[in-house]
């Protein structure tokens, strides 16, 4: 396992950093990928992961990251989780700048990203006898929601890249796995949603048992790729028990009825 490496984007904090910090404790390399270098450098401090400051909407970057790839030995896995939602206002009224930066880092990222990696997956695929595509989206992708159509959009498109991924890559040995996360408490992501409005940003979480945090979503990741070479996880939901469906969440304590 000591030999296996994975590049995990949009490393510096939540999703991201926990899925780095997980492959490490099992014995996996990991590039980090992210654009906060200070961040990015604490990480590899904690946890002897290498780092590269990548921001995946830049060509130039892609290309840097593929040229550290390529001179630094295999690659078994690459996990797409660079992305991010901002503002929450309806169709008529969202800012459309909003729409095109979730539409860069979601789906250009995602698309520049792995287009630059596959030859390193082919390459390690035809030795090892398979690599992986791991790509996070959001259960946003699968089922709309009122004032969150920029961000469904976005999501919904990744999920239509990584649907495409896996046909045109039927007959490698190349496993394309989509990770949809629903309700998952971290620090940055409403944070981030709401521009910094912490009141709004808490407001989501309020009063939910047991939100997912960036660990549980870690999990699904690494288990995915550590599965045997010819069992592929298309697509894991992956939600809190208090959340049966996007527009269904329960706030206060889980009881038994009856």
């Amino acid at each position: 396992m000591a030999s296996r490496r994975a590049v995990v984007t949009g490393a510096s904090s939540g999703i991201g950093a926990a899925t780095v910090r997980l492959f490490r404790s099992r014995g996996w390399d990991v590039l980090a990928v992210a654009r906060r270098e200070a961040k990015l450098q604490a990480l590899a401090a904690e946890t002897g992961a290498t780092y590269l400051v990548v921001d995946v909407t830049d060509p130039a970057d892609v290309a840097a990251l593929a040229a550290r790839v390529a001179e630094t030995g295999a690659l078994d896995v690459l996990v797409n989780n660079a992305g991010g939602a901002l503002g929450s206002a309806s169709v008529e009224e969202s800012d459309v700048d909003d729409w095109r930066a979730m539409f860069e880092v979601n789906v250009i990222g995602t698309k520049q990203v792995t287009a630059a990696l596959l030859p390193a997956l082919r390459s390690t695929a035809g030795t090892a006898g398979h690599a992986d595509v791991v790509t996070v989206t959001s259960t946003a992708g699968h089922v709309a929601y009122e004032n969150g159509g920029g961000y469904n959009a976005a999501k919904f498109a990744e999920h239509a890249l990584v649907g495409a991924l896996r046909l045109e890559l039927n007959g490698e040995p190349i496993r394309v796995v989509e990770i949809a996360p629903g309700l998952v408490k971290t620090d940055e992501f409403a944070l981030t949603r709401f521009r910094g409005d912490e009141a709004k940003a808490a407001a989501v979480y309020d009063d939910v048992p047991e939100p997912l945090v960036a660990e549980d979503v870690a999990e699904a990741i690494v288990h995915a790729v550590e599965l045997p070479g010819h069992v592929n996880l298309d697509l894991v939901t992956v939600r809190p028990v208090a959340q049966s469906a996007q527009h269904k969440l329960a706030r206060g304590e889980l009881r038994p009825r009856g």
